[in-house]
């Protein structure tokens, strides 16, 4: 089924590597996209999506050019429903401030055979206008965000400053395009952030740490998954034997490392270690403080590189490995 997706616009690239979990992307534009997806409800899943709608068509972003995608899709309905149209103001823009967006918002309601009602509509039609692009469709759901809100690390059991909040480490499990029975790996756990998210996904984890403290945490927070104390450049697991990684890097300082390396020499032998658990064609996320994509590239294909900044002395850079 071809979706239309309403992203969130904290990050201007991360949105659309996490729609990759639920389907074939084909069409980008800024906080929108459209994506061939077989399972729609599978989409419930992301983090970094607002509403997720059955894709009607697209067209110029003019009046004249979405009347006649309107008028091509001749849509009758008995249910009362209301329209909504979004413009985004993002990169190139000239093209979309002409539009006014009430005037599409009365077309909806114009050329739509059916009950309006805008305080408690039973369907809901939406239009995005982005850079040179106006898509439409009927919304199917949205994504409510706040759910991760609810799941902030001060409110667990065991909590550590510096954690990755939940709804970032749930896109980055999503961008690892793991499944329900699938085997994730986070070698430095530390509060079991990233194991929560895939236990919610139903996917299985194993999270590893060589501080006691921090896997004695964990246990207090993770209902289930495997935890342990490991070394993560000596991991006690098989060849070929997970299907994903995802964590987080230490970034030095506080952390407490078994052996005596840099920095360097820990993500190198991390990253040799990884690889060799991790099954063919599969992916490892990684997230540090600086870029590795050297060191990474020394032990497995670089296929994305993401940033996030967090505040004005960290920027996370995050790597997509297979």
């Amino acid at each position: 089924m071809k979706l239309l997706f309403e992203l969130s616009g904290e990050n201007p690239t991360l949105p659309f590597a996490e729609l990759e979990c639920v389907g074939t992307v084909l069409e980008k534009r800024a906080q929108v996209a459209v994506a061939e997806c077989p399972d729609p409800e599978v989409a419930r899943r992301l983090a970094l999506s607002h509403g997720v709608c059955e894709y009607l068509g697209e067209c110029a972003p003019d009046i004249d050019s979405f009347r006649q995608v309107l008028r091509d899709c001749a849509i009758e309905t008995d249910r009362p429903f209301s329209g909504r149209v979004r413009k985004v103001h993002a990169g190139n823009t000239t093209l979309v401030h002409r539009c006014s967006q009430r005037e599409f918002e009365q077309l909806i309601g114009t050329m739509i055979s059916g009950p309006v009602d805008l305080k408690s509509p039973q369907e809901e039609y939406r239009a995005v206008l982005s850079e040179d692009r106006c898509y439409f469709g009927r919304l199917l759901f949205t994504i409510d965000r706040g759910l991760y809100d609810k799941r902030n690390p001060g409110k667990r059991i065991f909590f550590h400053p510096g954690v990755m909040m939940p709804r970032m480490a749930r896109a980055l499990v999503n961008i690892s395009c793991t499944y329900p029975g699938d085997l994730i790996l986070d070698p430095f756990c530390g509060t079991g952030g990233t194991l929560i998210e895939a236990e919610m996904l139903r996917i299985d984890a194993i999270g590893s740490d060589c501080d006691l403290l921090m896997i004695d945490g964990s246990r207090q927070n993770v209902h289930a998954g495997t935890l342990m104390v490991a070394d993560a450049t000596s991991l006690p697991l098989c060849d070929n034997s997970v299907d994903a990684v995802v964590t987080d890097f230490p970034y030095g300082q506080s952390v407490s490392i078994k052996k005596e390396d840099t920095m360097e020499r820990l993500y190198d032998d991390t990253l040799a270690e990884l690889r060799r658990v991790l099954k063919q064609g599969r992916r490892a996320v990684v997230v540090t403080h600086k870029d590795i994509s050297e060191i990474a590239a020394r032990h497995m294909d670089v296929v994305q590189r993401h940033e996030q900044r967090v505040h004005k002395s960290l920027t996370r850079r995050i790597l997509v490995l297979e």
